[in-house]
């Protein structure tokens, strides 16, 4: 008699949900990445120190001071008043740099920023938090929406390569490389001046009192149209560009291959595995721009006169107010830094190969 070999269980595996790349983590429970995470909260960490730390030494190695440039519009301000506002600003010539700098930290730590000379010595926060209301809406309302419809657009291109939709690259393309002082100024002439469609800029209509009501709401969309399609024209074509270059990356690889030759519908197909795999690169593109969003698109806030960081940052750099340059850098590098930390924690959950670096 012969001996049976034992039947080895098997299960049912597929190659195609497995996939190469970041659809071989849709199905399960993935641990989380701990190990990888922290190790970019910590450099995260020490980046936002360095970033403080010269936030507050470049400042005192420039020519002056800002109680210097205060002094300069203001002639009558007695010398005494002057030694009272270097002490206010923390520019007091008696502290040592140190002791300035551990100063410095416990301010910020309190959430103290200073005050602006240029805003009638009014709290730098106070200042920042009503500029950055309407840069956030503004610019961050016109980045997702040219990040979406770039990114779909891409991905749809890509997918009918060949096909007569690969005329918008070109003319999206075109439009990004348009200066965008000229875009903005050429709206404003024919759709504000010639047409009358919009108004010229600012925020909200002179006289109209800023509350929570739909006339005010409605003048604010009125007003914010124009400036958001220009920012959306001008950054539409880098978005639909790098999707489709990604696409036509992935749609080579051998899991797409795989699943067309299983006869998937190609809807499935392309959002499922060839877009779900391409879009990971837009991620860190798209935490990059929503970390610059609060820096604010600088030409369109002045071409528009909106009042936003990006003028905020402008008007106080020629004014040289020093506390208020301070703080809205400061703003800018820490909403960069977040928006990188997410997008590292989104990259972690979308991608295995993050995961393994754990292993």
């Amino acid at each position: 008699m012969s001996a049976v070999a034992p039947q080895i269980p098997t299960q049912d595996f597929d190659a195609i949900a497995a996939g190469t790349s970041a659809t071989s983590a849709v199905k399960g429970h993935s641990r989380i990445p701990w190990r990888f995470l922290g190790g970019r909260a910590v450099f995260y960490l020490f980046t936002l120190w360095a970033a403080i730390t010269i936030n507050f030494f470049l400042p005192r190695l420039m020519k002056g001071d800002a109680v210097d440039a205060y002094l300069a519009r203001n002639r009558n301000v007695s010398p005494e008043a002057a030694e009272a506002l270097r002490a206010l600003l923390g520019l007091d010539t008696d502290k040592s740099l140190w002791q300035q700098y551990l100063d410095y930290w416990n301010l910020l730590l309190h959430g103290d920023l200073g005050i602006s000379l240029l805003n009638g010595m009014r709290p730098v926060t106070e200042v920042i938090g009503q500029s950055l209301i309407w840069t956030v809406l503004l610019v961050g309302f016109a980045t997702l929406v040219a990040f979406a419809i770039g990114t779909i657009g891409g991905a749809i291109v890509g997918w009918r390569r060949g096909s007569r939709l690969d005329a918008l690259i070109p003319i999206t393309t075109f439009l990004s490389t348009i200066p965008y002082f000229w875009l903005g100024l050429m709206a404003i002439a024919i759709f504000s001046v010639g047409l009358g469609w919009f108004p010229i800029g600012k925020a909200y209509g002179v006289g109209v009192k800023p509350e929570f009501s739909a006339e005010f709401i409605g003048d604010v969309l009125h007003h914010g149209f124009l400036p958001a399609a220009t920012i959306v024209i001008a950054s539409l074509g880098g978005w639909m560009l790098g999707m489709r270059n990604m696409m036509l990356t992935v749609l080579d690889e051998d899991y797409v291959m795989v699943a067309q030759a299983k006869g998937m519908p190609n809807r499935r197909v392309l959002w499922r595995y060839a877009a779900r795999n391409a879009v990971l690169p837009q991620i860190q593109s798209f935490a990059l721009a929503l970390g610059f969003i609060v820096g604010g698109t600088i030409v369109m806030e002045v071409v528009f006169s909106y009042p936003g960081v990006g003028k905020l940052l402008l008007d106080a750099t020629n004014a040289k107010d020093y506390a208020l340059m301070q703080g809205v850098f400061l703003v800018i590098t820490v909403s960069v830094l977040v928006a990188n930390l997410l997008a590292d924690i989104a990259y972690a959950f979308l991608d295995p190969r993050t995961r393994q670096t754990e292993a």
